[in-house]
């Protein structure tokens, strides 16, 4: 009677498990993950090969199929854990593993060892936000980051690379990309509140003038788009501890993230 009894339970759980793995996954924003995944390893491939330049570049390919998978995921109203999680596995090698061997090849392997460890604090930094953020997902305010989010901190290593790729490597400016990995690093597991831009309605109408602004922004990327782009997740980055003075601490009910990404 104990055995019948005990058996019941487990033949339920692996009813259910096969339930759900007879469910599928959505194939668009799963492929646009992959996507991500793959921009990441390609960005490591360069590295290797010494192209730097291209090596940042597939990082912000990256970050724009980061953008794709979560937005074709809500339109298609697809939300599952298995979604979540293979996210964030991509993200671990596309905007933690990646941009840190990246900065580790290009200005912190001819360093000492207090230096090239800013590469792996990056990751390691980078692995405990994304794991904060599956713990504490959709547990606070959406409009707010909770820590300086993955892909804006490979943005800023990967910006540094293409503003600073042919410069003369003096050691003056290899401590201060050590430096700035260290400070990127810790900025991701802080409890600074960072705009999320999730509140921003694309669709609403705007004034004729929001979209000169455009306009003018674009040629500006055009000009110079190695040094905006530093300019622009530099600042974001900073955004939070300039916040963090002028507002003072915002009580949270936990150190969590935005909402999940609705994609399978």
């Amino acid at each position: 009677m104990i055995r019948r009894h005990a058996k019941g339970p487990r033949r339920r759980r692996w009813h259910e498990l096969r339930e759900r793995r007879r469910q599928g996954i959505f194939l668009l924003p799963s492929l646009l993950t992959t996507g991500n995944l793959f921009c990441g390893f390609f960005a490591l491939l360069l590295t290797v090969e010494n192209r730097y330049t291209e090596a940042a570049l597939a990082i912000f390919v990256a970050m724009v199929m980061d953008l794709l998978d979560g937005r074709v995921a809500r339109l298609m109203k697809a939300t599952s854990q298995f979604g979540l999680e293979f996210d964030s596995l991509a993200d671990v090698v596309s905007f933690c593993v990646a941009p840190a061997f990246l900065v580790y090849s290009f200005a912190l392997s001819v360093l000492g060892r207090p230096a090239w460890f800013g590469a792996f604090l990056f990751v390691i930094c980078g692995a405990l936000r994304l794991a904060r953020f599956n713990v504490y997902t959709g547990t606070t305010d959406r409009r707010f980051f909770v820590g300086l989010s993955t892909p804006a901190a490979a943005g800023v290593v990967g910006s540094a690379v293409l503003l600073l790729q042919g410069a003369p490597a003096t050691r003056w400016l290899l401590v201060s990309i050590a430096v700035g990995t260290y400070l990127v690093a810790l900025l991701m597991v802080s409890t600074f509140r960072y705009w999320s831009f999730k509140e921003v309605d694309f669709a609403r109408r705007r004034p004729l003038q929001t979209l000169l602004i455009v306009v003018l922004g674009v040629m500006i990327v055009a000009t110079n788009h190695e040094l905006f782009l530093f300019v622009v997740f530099a600042g974001y980055a900073v955004s939070g501890p300039v916040r963090r003075l002028i507002v003072g601490r915002t009580p949270a009910a936990a150190p969590g993230e935005h909402p999940a990404k609705e994609h399978p």
